[in-house]
């Protein structure tokens, strides 16, 4: 898993304004290998129904993996007849790598892709990029799942497809319905920054993109679509489903360790210029709150256990002691994880130590209540001690709450205010590099927000003439 930093924190979101600019609006990528037979039905029913249906300019670009039939050459004659159409080549397979390529050397501010079967009715496509031209949203899926959906596919399609979703649920906490649709789209200001941290180059490219995204906080659209299942599908179930588990463990691996930095991927509250200039004002103390709670209510349940242990063979001061130790480490790694989100191996020592002192408050707040407990009475019952130092434990919790957001953990306002955003200079763009292939050897990346020129079938352009 990739650990390299992305560029930097994205802007708050932005309609993209309408103007002049020889810019398409959209870049529609069509990974194929061996298509002959389905690519050119394919490109010519979407660039119709685009010409016809879509609002701003637009590109297909049909990204070749290597493949070894006659699809080259069906692309090739594609773009020559088509304006709008470009034909790319790779000579290494992989869906995630064609992606990363092709949505890396694209101008477009919005970047999108899909099967090439169009098993996907059409008529979801201006609903899945409209979120992300308006600002609303960062990515966009088609989703199989939803209950408005309308679907059409066979009794093990259907169950392998829950059983994936399902197990991204369970295992990381994916709240998104359906990871495996090939209908997708994302804003190209969240591509540059978000590209960098996923690492696979196959089928779970755009599962590990959602994932990571979604962990960042950013905002995912789904759209409910009508989906007929292609009989003809070269994909092989069996070892995609494979290789799909086994980055389902790796992500869950990194995101366990905290070696991503997600936090890159943040935006600002809202899209008014007000709220970036707001300080001293609590962020995600809600959150906190709650996290606290329940780290806190656990934390207490194996206290009082270790305690009642403890107390079996030693005086009620010593076990109290001991039992506050091992739970105080325990929650200090709990609430650094969970309640403050800090991840990684950095600072874990400090914050522990820090932890402990915390730790000490409540070693006297609660042994002076015990203390007070052995002077009032000389033979106190066990239950009577139990609800002292629940008493005792509920009065250090607010002070260790308070204790961790303000010391321990505190907000880090220093990165925070001198944190700006990140200008990217690129060399000027080269639709003929990007044929011959020379942009997919490096990264290029320009201004996030582009001006947008509407384009409607009655205008007077090129498509007029074909």
């Amino acid at each position: 898993m990739r650990t390299d930093s992305s560029p930097g924190t994205l802007p708050a979101r932005e309609h993209l304004p309408a103007g002049d600019a020889g810019t398409p609006v959209l870049d529609v990528v069509i990974p194929v290998y061996n298509e002959e037979k389905d690519l050119q039905p394919c490109v010519v029913r979407l660039h119709e129904h685009l010409t016809r249906t879509f609002p701003y300019s637009f590109r297909i670009t049909i990204a070749d993996n290597a493949s070894t039939d006659t699809t080259p050459q069906v692309s090739a004659r594609l773009a020559a007849e088509l304006s709008e159409v470009w034909a790319f080549r790779l000579e290494q397979r992989g869906r995630g790598r064609a992606l990363r390529t092709v949505w890396s050397a694209s101008d477009a501010p919005i970047l999108a892709y899909m099967d090439v079967d169009l098993s996907t009715d059409l008529n979801a496509l201006l609903p899945l990029v409209a979120p992300l031209i308006s600002g609303h949203s960062d990515l966009a899926i088609g989703s199989r799942l939803a209950r408005s959906s309308r679907v059409v596919r066979g009794a093990k399609r259907e169950f392998i497809s829950r059983s994936y979703n399902l197990i991204l649920r369970g295992s990381l906490q994916a709240r998104f319905s359906d990871a495996q649709c090939g209908f997708k789209a994302i804003r190209r200001d969240v591509a540059q920054v978000l590209m960098p941290l996923v690492e696979d180059t196959g089928w779970f490219f755009d599962t590990e993109m959602l994932v990571l995204a979604e962990r960042a906080g950013l905002r995912i659209h789904e759209v409910p679509v009508d989906w007929v299942d292609d009989p003809d599908s070269t994909v092989h179930i069996v070892r995609t489903a494979t290789e799909d588990l086994k980055g389902v463990w790796r992500v869950g691996r990194a995101l366990a360790t905290g070696s991503l930095p997600l936090d890159r991927l943040t935006r600002p509250f809202g899209d008014d210029p007000r709220d970036r200039e707001l300080t001293d004002v609590p962020k995600g103390l809600a959150r906190q709150l709650l996290g606290f709670c329940v780290v806190g209510g656990l934390s207490t349940l194996f206290y009082l256990l270790l305690y009642t242990v403890f107390r079996g063979f030693t005086g009620s001061q010593v076990a109290n002691a001991l039992a506050l130790l091992v739970s105080a480490i325990a929650n200090t790694a709990a609430n650094r994880r969970l309640t403050f989100g800090v991840r990684g191996r950095g600072g874990a020592v400090r914050h522990q130590a820090q932890g402990l002192v915390v730790f000490g408050i409540g070693l006297v707040l609660t042994s002076g209540s015990l203390a007070a407990l052995n002077t009032a009475t000389t033979d106190p019952g066990h239950s009577t001690e139990l609800a002292v130092l629940i008493a005792a434990n509920l009065a250090a919790t607010v002070l260790r709450f308070l204790l961790f957001r303000a010391w321990v953990f505190p907000e880090r306002r220093d990165q925070e205010s001198t944190a700006s955003v990140p200008t990217y200079t690129t060399e000027p763009y080269s639709p003929y590099q990007f044929r011959a292939g020379a942009a997919a050897e490096r990264t290029t990346w320009g201004d996030a927000t582009l001006r947008l020129q509407p384009v409607r079938p009655h205008d007077s352009d090129q498509r007029e003439t074909r």
